[in-house]
């Protein structure tokens, strides 16, 4: 066995980035950005208010009450051609052009008006309510960098940037093979022997949420006939996943056919629980996980190993980060992990009155119960032969997504 930080670079380390592809901002949340990328203009163009009110010279409103003289109004979108003398004063609105004359905005909360008379009544600083022009940034600013995955946010800045198409990486196509006899799909008969196909429907969102393309191969019998027509399906995807027949039973036949028919693994058996008998290889071009059957193992090995790998194939700049540990608080006591294998414990959380977030154990951690990670939050990191920690203290723990 080897442990999951060797399993997890030895994956990364097998896979080369996929090929560009541009696409429009509507497009480009969730993807990932192939190079840096400039604003190709300056934000805020120009000096504009903050605030609704009254743009004036700052020297004039330094003490109140004072008494100015409106001469001109600025709604966003236009200016004021005239001038501002002292004294004088002109009415704007948020985001409008302030005159070049002006450098304060008085709120319109502090004023009083009558007609063209406006009386200031609390004083303003010179500067107050106005962004300046390049507050936010200038022309040339590379804001967005290369390995980054847009969030909705990147989205509206590049568009603030006046940049409409972005250079990223091609999502990867996923093919998904589950196999067993005892497997049904949902929401039709099943047999007296059989179960519920569950794993399928979670990796392919995990994959759609980790910005791939899921690809349903269907259910793979026990028979090498069957497993060998449907893997072959797989040969012109980006990655292959099969789910179950990854142990040494009888029936367990991923590495017994895929091997006759180009499989080269590159290992078999990480030092975890739950999610120990995890294949990684090539099956021909593809690079191929074989996935426990067990629904908490598949799903957790696929956070683990398959997140990354998508976000590798993706060209994420570190991919290795696509599972950030953080630090929480232990809502519980825990045992010594007296096994050699590092313990993922599902877990719930919550924040106390402090703000720190508290994470509370499933009380089972069977890998057949696919509630309990349903439930969960996060997996609490247990090292090899961990000794027991208390209620309130601090341990190490990955988000689930």
């Amino acid at each position: 066995m080897i442990s999951p930080d060797e399993a997890l670079t030895r994956v990364l380390n097998s896979l080369d980035r996929l090929g560009n592809e541009q696409v429009a901002l509507r497009d480009a949340a969730g993807r990932f950005l192939r190079t840096d990328v400039a604003a190709r203009v300056t934000q805020p163009p120009f000096a504009v208010s903050a605030m609704d009110g009254y743009a004036v010279h700052g020297a004039d409103v330094a003490k109140a009450p004072v008494s100015l003289t409106q001469v001109g109004e600025v709604p966003a979108g236009s200016r004021f051609d005239g001038t501002v003398p002292r004294g004088a004063c002109v009415r704007i609105f948020t985001g409008g052009r302030l005159p070049d004359e002006t450098d304060t905005v008085v709120i319109q909360e502090n004023v009083t008006a009558e007609g063209e008379k406006i009386l200031v009544t609390e004083p303003a600083s010179p500067g107050k309510n106005v962004r300046l022009a390049g507050a936010d940034f200038s022309q040339g600013d590379r804001l967005l960098k290369g390995g980054r995955r847009l969030t909705p946010r990147d989205v509206a800045l590049a568009a603030a940037m006046n940049v409409d198409v972005l250079l990223v990486t091609r999502r990867p196509t996923v093919a998904i093979l589950s196999t067993g006899n005892e497997l049904a799909l949902p929401g039709g008969d099943i047999g007296d022997n059989q179960i519920l196909s569950s794993n399928a429907f979670g990796l392919a969102a995990q994959v759609e949420a980790w910005g791939g393309i899921a690809l349903d191969l269907g259910i793979a019998k026990d028979t090498e006939e069957d497993l060998r027509a449907k893997a072959d399906l797989a040969r012109h995807a980006d990655f292959f996943v099969t789910i179950g027949g990854a142990s040494v039973g009888d029936h367990d036949l991923i590495q017994k056919v895929l091997v006759q028919d180009g499989l080269e693994v590159d290992f078999w058996k990480i030092a975890q629980k739950p999610g120990k008998p995890l294949i990684f290889g090539r099956f021909g071009d593809v690079p191929m996980m074989g996935l426990p059957g067990n629904p908490v193992s598949a799903l957790v090995c696929a956070q683990l190993y398959l997140k990354p790998a998508l976000f590798a194939l993706q060209g994420a700049a570190d991919p290795a980060r696509a599972n950030k540990p953080m630090q929480v608080i232990s809502g519980a006591d825990l045992p010594t992990n007296d096994s050699p294998r590092q313990d993922y414990v599902r877990a719930t959380l919550s924040r106390d009155e402090a703000g720190r977030l508290i994470a509370l154990p499933a009380r089972t951690q069977d890998s057949g119960q696919l509630a309990t990670l349903a439930r969960a939050d996060c997996l609490l990191i247990r090292p090899p032969h961990a000794e027991p920690s208390k209620q309130g203290d601090t341990i190490k723990a990955l988000r689930l997504t």
